[in-house]
């Protein structure tokens, strides 16, 4: 039906030649030597009313043809159902370094005439892709769009790379809030921490405002877990908050979840964690510090959260040394900061 929409006189000729046919077959078929196929078979006979309603306009495509025909009009708009391809090369489409109008024929020379090493090299590369998605679907990463954005985060050349890919999938709503859940679940199964992640994801949250409010509700989702994570992971953790907090795209009011006065909440593993957050954090330069602990002084509704954070910072961190006290005195200060002067 398609090809009657594009050309029926073509399609209303070839109908003609191949009922013409079947009535030639027919005058003969008491001639037919047996073995032979013959015309009275039920697929023939298919084919042959099928083709009898194509001709009278009788069969209907089950799909909407709407997409194809506003595509259609779209490439002739643009001239491209003029190129002609049938002078091209395998070389040239296979090659990657192909420029200009390469698809129009005689145009450009190929700079790669071996079509085997292309070939080879294309398999090389869906040989790792096909590796990314076994181990997204190793790390549980069982929908499409969280496929495709752990696939974009492993394989990105650098974080600007990967945010440029990952804005090109366009994702929207839920699916949009996954691309910092995928980035910190990677970040967390790293045996070593990468700053490539922090990267990225500080880039993301400066590019819009939501990836910040998905990062929070991320980094109190694994706050829960503390207690049965394992040690790597829950030192990945705290670096990620702590490089997140030195970029501004966090502030310490997301601890507000943690109550670090309350004895009952304290346990070893959290008291490890964070405290590797803080001592982390004093790794910063002061005047970065400075700036960390003011964005939360001004505010009256922390005034339980800072005093929860001088409370824990001085007795399980300014207590381990004096470059550690030291921190804590410029925190302390900054805490009490009303007037909220940056550095």
């Amino acid at each position: 039906m398609k090809l009657r929409g594009d050309d029926p006189t073509a399609m209303k000729d070839f109908i003609l030649d191949v009922q013409n046919k079947v009535n030639e077959l027919k005058s003969l078929s008491g001639s037919i030597p047996d073995g032979q196929p013959k015309i009275n078979n039920k697929r023939m006979e298919f084919m042959l009313e099928t083709i009898c309603d194509i001709k009278n306009n009788k069969k209907r495509l089950k799909e909407d043809p709407a997409p194809h025909t506003r595509l259609k009009k779209w490439l002739q708009k643009l001239h491209v159902v003029d190129v002609l391809l049938r002078g091209l090369k395998w070389s040239i489409l296979l090659d990657p370094d192909k420029k200009g109008q390469w698809w129009l024929s005689g145009n450009v020379t190929s700079a790669t005439d071996n079509v085997v090493e292309v070939a080879s090299t294309i398999d090389r590369e869906a040989l790792e892709a096909q590796k990314l998605l076994n181990l997204a679907a190793a790390q549980r990463m069982n929908t499409v769009a969280r496929k495709a954005i752990f696939c974009i985060i492993m394989s990105g050349e650098d974080y600007i790379d990967a945010f440029e890919r990952i804005l090109r999938l366009d994702l929207h709503g839920s699916q949009d809030r996954e691309i910092i859940r995928v980035l910190v679940e990677c970040c967390l199964q790293e045996k070593v921490f990468n700053k490539y992640y922090t990267a990225l994801a500080s880039k993301l949250c400066g590019h819009d405002k939501n990836h910040k409010v998905t990062l929070k509700y991320c980094v109190w989702d694994h706050f829960k877990e503390l207690e049965s994570m394992e040690l790597s992971r829950s030192m990945n953790l705290a670096r990620f908050v702590a490089e997140m907090l030195a970029s501004f795209s966090l502030s310490l009011a997301v601890l507000i979840s943690v109550d670090l006065s309350n004895p009952k909440q304290l346990t070893p593993k959290r008291v490890m964690h964070f405290r590797m957050l803080f001592e982390f954090i004093f790794d910063k330069p002061d005047a970065l510090l400075w700036n960390i602990f003011s964005r939360i002084a001004a505010i009256p509704e922390f005034e339980m959260l800072r005093n929860n954070l001088e409370f824990f910072v001085k007795h399980y961190v300014a207590s381990t040394s004096k470059s550690a006290a030291g921190k804590f005195k410029i925190a302390k200060k900054a805490l009490n900061n009303v007037s909220g002067v940056l550095m």
